[in-house]
């Protein structure tokens, strides 16, 4: 995984193509420049408080996660046994 910046135009552009209907390919890129834009960039001790355990860092759990193969199973569990 690797992360792209993408401009709220494109990203409007990118879901109206793929028919996401206008009004609410706007409202989600709002909600998303909202994520972004630094606003929410304090942490908290929530997950601490909520699970009873430090949080984990993002990247470790990928790593940790991908080498399972978890993510290269069919949708719809054909590959399982």
């Amino acid at each position: 995984m690797r992360y792209l910046p993408v401009t709220p135009e494109r990203f409007v552009s990118s879901l109206t193509r793929r028919g996401v209907p206008a009004e609410y390919a706007t409202d989600l890129t709002s909600l998303m420049v909202e994520v972004f834009d630094g606003r929410r960039a304090n942490t908290t001790d929530t997950v601490e408080r909520v699970l009873g355990r430090p949080p984990r860092d993002f990247t470790d759990h990928v790593r940790k996660t991908a080498v399972t193969g978890i993510w290269n199973a069919h949708p719809e569990g054909r590959d399982q046994v």
